[in-house]
């Protein structure tokens, strides 16, 4: 588990840096808001979520081990060539190259664990799966920030993809393939199935379909503003941050640090700490209360989601940095605490020998939806309204954003309906 974290983690530090260098990227290449965002989502998302499927085929009939250790690698040396770029277009193709590798690490790792853990473990297992998230966005905020001030923006990537390029065959050494189906009653090993059979059986499955555009409801509110966030920091709060920063030991603030740098830690904090916080909980009340209702594991979320809105618009309203601190937080960790329930159900829908293709297929609609529209709507709609808010604009873009929360909660209520009815509990062989 600790080394899947840690290649997770890798996978989300090469996929968030570019939101703390978009500034310095800017500058540079001289992109706008939604042109940021088209790098960021468009490109990153086009092959990551389209790929994953086919890659996920190979993973329910192959070694799942070798998969990842094999997209880790791919994935890590296109986030090197990230900062070879010389043009925004050469950064939008070699970002899709990082999204090329990052199609082979999800699905596999989801389909691993559930053969590591027995299904009243599950959801607390994928969850701790997850601190990936905060853990490697709060890692790739508060690096990116430090390698930029350093040696600049360009030296962030190189650096991080090389370590991630190291560490595959570490992964190899360290993971050993696991029985398929070892803790669902399957005694033999099941026979791969089809793209078409699996969909087939989705067709059937109601829940899915409600949990899949659910969730990409709240991923594109979800991406899009973690995206945002630390240009927003810096916009609105840059002449503040250093002194609100300045418990920061001298160490850790290199000689030239910009807003952008102490716009890294105080969002990292943020993340590592409401991310991680909102995830395991989220997992381990789903274990306990979908023992005597499986609809809990979509309640769950679709609360959560609820009472997100009114703490995400009071914090983007507040003027203060200490109260926007301390808001973000709670909904930082509500937004992640559907992640360890929502996958685990995914995992029960389906027998074992279908569970990576139908994880591809979740993450096909919820990734092509949410990471790819989320970076880039913000940043439209922050462009549109900068005639009337100016370098406030973004403020204004992440509170017309929370609407797709609301719309992620009615849709988790509707698949609370279905859930029961859709779970497998004994896969047949």
């Amino acid at each position: 588990m600790f080394i899947l974290i840690l290649v997770y983690t890798f996978n989300f530090v090469d996929r968030s840096i570019i939101s703390i260098l978009a500034i310095p990227i800017q500058a540079e290449l001289g992109v706008s808001d939604t042109m940021i965002g088209v790098m960021r989502g468009v490109a990153f998302a086009l092959f990551y979520s389209t790929l994953g499927v086919p890659v996920a085929w190979l993973a329910d009939r192959h070694n799942r081990v070798w998969i990842i250790a094999a997209a880790l690698a791919v994935w890590s040396a296109m986030t090197a060539v990230c900062g070879l770029a010389g043009s925004a277009m050469q950064l939008f193709f070699a970002r899709m190259g990082v999204g090329v590798g990052e199609a082979g690490g999800i699905a596999p790792s989801y389909s691993i664990i559930s053969d590591y853990f027995p299904p009243h473990k599950r959801a607390t297992a994928l969850a701790l799966f997850s601190f990936g998230i905060p853990i490697g966005s709060a890692v790739g905020i508060v690096y990116g920030g430090v390698i930029a001030t350093l040696y600049g923006w360009r030296m962030a990537f190189i650096i991080i993809g090389i370590l991630g390029v190291l560490l595959a065959p570490l992964f190899l050494l360290t993971i050993r393939e696991p029985k398929r189906g070892r803790y669902d009653g399957v005694k033999v090993q099941p026979k791969p199935a089809s793209i078409g059979d699996v969909i087939t059986m989705l067709r059937g499955k109601k829940s899915f379909w409600y949990i899949s555009f659910g969730a990409a409801a709240s991923s594109i509110m979800g991406y899009g503003v973690f995206a945002w966030i630390p240009a927003f920091l810096v916009r609105s709060f840059g002449d503040d941050l250093p002194a609100f920063m300045s418990f920061l030991p001298a160490w850790a603030i290199p000689a030239g640090a910009t807003p952008l740098l102490y716009a890294a830690y105080y969002f990292g904090m943020i993340m590592l700490i409401g991310g991680m916080i909102g995830i395991f909980l989220g997992g381990y009340a789903a274990d306990k209360l979908g023992q005597k209702d499986k609809s809990a594991y979509v309640l769950i979320p679709a609360i959560a989601f609820l009472v997100t809105v009114p703490f995400y618009m009071t914090g983007m309203l507040s003027t203060s940095l200490t109260a926007l601190f301390f808001i973000l937080l709670i909904p930082v960790a509500l937004s992640l605490a559907w992640l360890g329930p929502v996958i685990s159900s995914i995992q029960h829908m389906v027998p074992p020998n279908m569970r990576a293709t139908s994880t591809a297929i979740f993450l096909l609609i919820n990734n092509l939806l949410g990471l790819a529209l989320g970076d880039v709507l913000l940043g439209l709609m922050s462009d549109l309204l900068r005639g009337r808010f100016g370098e406030e604009s973004l403020r204004y873009s992440i509170l017309s954003g929370t609407i797709f929360y609301v719309i992620a909660a009615v849709l988790f209520f509707i698949a609370a309906k279905h859930l029961k009815n859709d779970w497998i509990k004994q896969p047949s062989s």
